[in-house]
């Protein structure tokens, strides 16, 4: 991690994310991410040697439930608000990619 945030390294991240930044922009970003990386370089430093590697609130979850085949809806249930039919059953949307 640089020591050192410059406007530089802004601009160039900014470009990478094909962002277009103001000068004012520049420098309020330039001082916020270096606070970021100065809270992260703190982070570094915290005593983390009682924590377990591969501990995770998840892993105490309960597992999923088991699949089951039950009825679905009714063809005619599903489509009743479609405002049109495609075939076999299918509901007709309007083209959204070109």
């Amino acid at each position: 991690m640089p020591t050192v945030l410059t406007a530089a390294d802004v601009e160039r991240i900014a470009a990478l994310a094909h962002l277009d930044l103001s000068d004012a922009e520049v420098r309020l970003f330039t001082t916020q991410l270096a606070q970021i990386l100065e809270y992260a370089q703190r982070l570094k430093e915290v005593d983390t040697s009682a924590v377990s590697a591969t501990w995770h609130p998840g892993a105490a979850a309960p597992g999923l439930r088991p699949d089951t085949v039950r009825p679905s809806l009714p063809l005619e249930d599903a489509l009743a608000g479609a405002p049109e039919r495609g075939p076999e059953g299918l509901f007709r949307v309007p083209k959204v990619i070109e």
